[in-house]
């Protein structure tokens, strides 16, 4: 499981199984260490940050902070995942 970086006590990080075929980009947050109850946050092909799932329970306003950086991240974030996974594939 790769670890893109850290936010805080917040983890963000990728699968290494993101599906067959590969899901679009996306990253998992989670607080601490990976947890298959992680909230889950696609990556546009404009950088922007659409959430899927807060299944972590990320409070409200962390969670707003937390998209933020991701977004401001989000070149690092699809770079990795070329890095990793090869071409990538955009939810929108």
């Amino acid at each position: 499981m790769p670890q893109i970086f850290r936010i805080g006590p917040y983890l963000i990080y990728f699968w290494t199984n993101e599906g067959v075929p590969l899901e679009p980009v996306h990253v998992h947050v989670s607080e601490g260490i990976p947890s298959s109850n992680a909230t889950k946050v696609w990556i546009t092909k404009t950088g922007k940050c659409l959430l899927a799932n807060n299944n972590s329970k990320i409070p409200t306003k962390t969670l707003r902070v937390v998209l933020s950086i991701l977004e401001a991240r989000s070149c690092e974030i699809i770079e990795k995942w070329v890095d990793y996974f090869g071409q990538p594939k955009y939810f929108c």
